[in-house]
């Protein structure tokens, strides 16, 4: 089951959050305070993998306690909306005949007495079915058995907010005790560092018990089976083994050392460490160096970024193949004690973390924000009530605060380009986030199946509208030829194109593009070069009350958003304000799996036509 999107509401600082649609990683970014943490942990109690107990004392918004504490039974705090795979489906279908199938959607909804209530959203509209709880049970009536069969299938979520430094001296008697959950009086290790401690002997396959084992001295097992005291000498025999041991637990040590060094190297892009394991008796040591600083040093001694990101490395690697598997992670404020560039890198390991695990997190730094996916992102902001509210409008500022909160991916987008004033890349400003998506999509299968090669990267910048074009423009025409500029042929953006042609773009004119140039038809728009069997998903998702299809009334000699928005108006369905962006995530996340056959040549030959004239 894979999660599309969830709202949480009546939850600490949240009333309702909206819905918040979800990808492969999505960040949630916002100010301190803004309640971005709470948005983490309503979903993490849908389904926990561990903890995440409902505490409806701390759980429901204090305003509103005396109100509802009586009312757990009635009162949710988290809806979620799967679309159910094809071995979920079977599964399910086993309880449920005939009502589940592949690419359903269950809409799932947990209230504070702990009970779920599921609803087949494919099916016409009726009662959502609630159960009290998901122990089956022989008297458990149909209901019961649905939720039982829902909640099996769907993904458990995991809520990070610590990750446990390592400490760079380890006495290895107590290590063994905390692995394996036994307590020392006196002595005290948190949780999070035990987990550490455990996948990193995990990753580098090593047994602390062995290579404890290994460097035990045979004097010392000599004098422990004779009186105290004992002078008596190790055989030779003994003192020879006791060698062999120490050059096995050696070459193991050295093993594991490369193994980290080696695979650390692909995701930490802020220098060549080397890392050492020693051991000295019972104590186990990690020693780091680096190209530039070459004397070994204590891990803890380093710099704080570097154990964190060592931490977390390991935890993920580790138990993403093993408990982890199929959860959806739900990471608070990672990397925050890194260095922007390393928080770059963290971008790239979470895309890749989300090939088996998806991700949800929360920052407010720029360069934790991944800009080639801007659509990624969810802004998180206090109403003027004192609520938390998600918009995925980047634009919206409905409210002071949320200016702050976008704050972050503005900075972040500027950064962006910066670096492509410093790296040379060719730019193309667009009006909004939907045409960047639809490019960048676009684009990355143009050059899978080989039908461009850029001479320097692309990049889509968005202006937030027409208007926006000309501040664009002159931020980048101080160290560059003048950028690209894509605009729709409605009104606003022939006035705009006319304008830039006869003024700043006047013997540059060839930079402005219009749709129409590419689709010959009037006043269309990004959407009229996409092929509609790429987004009717989508469509058929925002009309799926309707009795008759889209696609019935569609005629694609015409501009389709104005089709559609007819359509809508016909039916009385009233489109959400980001619907665009909806169906360009969706174009974007099918268009990178087709191949050429999957795509019609009409819209192909549109492609390439423009991309030329992008690449020219």
């Amino acid at each position: 089951m894979r999660l599309t999107k969830y709202k949480v509401m009546n939850f600490r600082s949240i009333h309702d959050s909206g819905w918040i649609e979800c990808d492969n990683v999505t960040t949630l970014v916002g100010v301190n305070e803004s309640g971005k943490s709470n948005l983490l942990l309503g979903l993490w109690k849908l389904n926990p993998v561990t903890g995440g107990k409902i505490d409806p004392l701390h759980d429901f918004p204090v305003s509103q306690l005396t109100e509802l504490r009586e009312k757990k039974t009635t009162t949710p705090f988290v809806i979620a909306e799967f679309v159910v795979d094809g071995d979920s489906a079977a599964k399910i279908s086993e309880v449920v005949p005939c009502k589940c199938k592949k690419d359903s959607i269950v809409q799932v909804t947990r209230f504070y007495d702990g009970h779920y209530a599921i609803e087949f959203l494919d099916d016409k509209p009726g009662k959502i079915k609630t159960t009290k709880n998901t122990d089956i049970k022989e008297s458990e009536s149909f209901d019961d058995l649905v939720t039982k069969a829902i909640v099996n299938e769907m993904p458990k979520f995991i809520y990070y907010s610590n990750y446990g430094n390592l400490s760079s001296k380890i006495y290895l008697p107590n290590a063994i005790k905390w692995i394996k959950g036994q307590s020392i009086q006196g002595i005290e290790m948190s949780e999070d560092q035990v987990r550490t401690l455990k996948v990193l002997f995990e990753y580098v396959n090593l047994d602390p018990e062995e290579i404890l084992k290994l460097g035990t001295d045979p004097r010392v097992t000599l004098a422990e089976t004779r009186s105290y005291g004992s002078s008596i000498q190790p055989s030779k025999e003994a003192l020879q083994k006791a060698e062999e041991d120490k050059e096995k637990r050696s070459i193991l040590l050295q093993s594991a050392g490369k193994k980290l060094t080696r695979e650390f190297r692909h995701w930490w892009k802020q220098g060549e460490y080397v890392f050492r394991f020693e051991a000295d008796g019972d104590y186990f040591q990690i020693k780091v160096s680096d190209d530039k600083r070459t004397d070994e040093v204590s891990l803890e001694l380093r710099s704080t970024g570097l154990q964190w990101f060592l931490s977390f490395y390991l935890i993920f690697l580790v138990e993403s193949q093993k408990s982890h598997k199929n959860a959806i992670l739900l990471l608070d404020e990672a990397g925050l004690t890194l260095h922007p560039l390393a928080q770059k890198d963290l971008v790239g390991f979470f895309n890749d973390l989300s090939k088996n695990n998806p991700i949800i997190n929360t920052t407010h730094s720029p360069f934790i924000v991944d800009t080639d996916n801007i659509d990624r992102c969810r802004v998180v902001y206090v109403d003027k009530d004192g609520y938390t509210i998600v918009s995925s409008n980047l634009r919206e500022n409905e409210d002071p605060k949320n200016s702050k909160s976008i704050y972050a991916l503005h900075a972040a987008l500027g950064l962006t380009v910066s670096s492509v004033l410093l790296e040379g890349c060719r730019s193309v400003i667009v009006e909004g986030p939907t045409d960047q998506i639809y490019l960048n999509g676009i684009k990355t299968f143009l050059i899978k199946v080989g039908k461009l090669a850029p001479k320097e990267e692309i990049v889509f910048i968005p202006a937030g509208g027409v208007k926006g074009i000309n501040s664009i423009v002159s931020l980048l025409d101080a160290k560059q030829s003048l950028p690209y500029v894509l605009v729709d042929s409605d009104s606003s953006g022939n006035r705009k194109a006319e304008e830039l042609k006869s003024g700043l773009y006047q013997e540059n004119a060839e930079h402005i593009i219009l749709i129409k140039d590419i689709t010959d038809i009037n006043n269309c728009e990004i959407e009229d070069i996409i092929p509609e069997k790429m987004i009717d998903k989508g469509i058929n998702k925002m009309f799926i009350r309707a009795d008759d299809t889209f696609v019935d009334s569609y005629n694609p000699e015409k501009p389709i958003v104005n089709q559609i928005e007819q359509y809508a108006k016909s039916h009385g369905i009233e489109l959400e304000r980001t619907w665009k962006v909806s169906l360009a995530k969706a174009f974007k996340q099918k268009v990178v799996g087709c191949t050429l056959e999957d795509i019609d040549n009409k819209y192909l030959e549109m492609w390439e036509k423009l991309f030329n004239k992008f690449n020219a």
